[in-house]
């Protein structure tokens, strides 16, 4: 009790209850999301616990300015959940998922940005096939880039989705997810920048960390697990330089211990209960 937290990607506030339940009396909570409508609900289901919690909408990539606008400098604990949370994939209204039929956005934060359909629609058949390899790991996405400007103007989700299953022969199509999971994810992490504020938010965290201060992390693919496995070994460490050099010039020093050696998997009733947490990997450093 009366820790100082941050939940840097509030979603339905289920992490921040939990937090709350145990930081309190005394303890307080910032809450970040970059989706309106999340911070609106979250506000309604948290106001039971008043001044204890702060509710802000923003970029987690901006977490130092707006920890020293609300009071939260420093903290005892900080929390990432990176990835979508199941009201933006469920509403096909914004265009996150496949399965239904709604506009191409993909924005976390529907009023800034660019949407996906801008960018199937504008960008060139080398850059869509960039981002859907890069972000995506998707094999076959020279193809898919080529049968989406072929296809153009995309709209919909549908149209979207369409384009991949025709690009992508069935005997390839992948049996363990849906065959335009791969591309919908490269699109996605491209529209939201979201690899570029995890790097930014694991960097503003880490200052904003009291000392014995923990930070916690949940990814959902191996993009965003490898940035915040590198993240924590390389402020693990205090040189970094390359191995093959005889003596230090780099001047670093540890700034973090990996409590978490190996990424936390969740459990069987885990996924029973959240089939969608089954492919999450919890990650848990301390600061110096």
């Amino acid at each position: 009790m009366g820790a100082v937290a941050i939940d840097c990607t509030l979603g339905q506030a289920g992490h921040a209850r939990q937090i709350l339940e145990r930081i309190t009396p005394g303890g307080r909570l910032l809450g970040i999301d970059r989706d309106p409508r999340a911070v609106e609900a979250v506000r309604v289901a948290l106001a039971q616990y008043g001044p204890a919690v702060v509710i802000v909408q923003g970029r987690f990539s901006e977490l130092g300015s707006i920890g020293a606008q609300n009071g939260f400098a420093k903290a005892d604990l900080i929390l990432f959940d990176f990835g979508l949370s199941s009201n933006q994939i469920d509403d096909p209204e914004r265009g996150f998922s496949f399965r239904g039929e709604g506009p191409l956005d993909m924005r976390m934060d529907p009023t800034a940005g660019v949407t996906a359909a801008t960018i199937v629609n504008e960008s060139d058949v080398r850059e869509i096939e960039r981002m859907i390899r890069e972000y995506g790991e998707e094999r076959w996405a020279r193809r898919i880039a080529q049968f989406i400007v072929a296809r153009r103007p995309l709209r919909t989700t549908r149209d979207l989705a369409e384009a991949v299953e025709a690009a992508i022969p069935k005997a390839a199509w992948p049996r363990d997810i849906n065959v335009s999971t791969r591309a919908f994810q490269g699109l996605r992490i491209a529209v939201n920048d979201e690899l570029g504020e995890i790097e930014a938010g694991l960097r503003a965290a880490l200052m904003t960390l009291k000392p014995g201060g923990r930070m916690a992390t949940i990814s959902f693919h191996s993009l965003e697990d490898r940035l915040v496995k590198s993240f924590f070994n390389v402020e693990s460490k205090d040189c970094i330089c390359p191995p093959q050099q005889p003596v230090c010039t780099c001047g670093h020093r540890a700034t973090l211990r990996i409590v978490t050696r190996r990424p936390v998997r969740p459990s069987e009733d885990e996924v029973a209960a959240n089939p969608r947490a089954r492919s999450a990997r919890l990650r848990v450093a301390e600061k110096i």
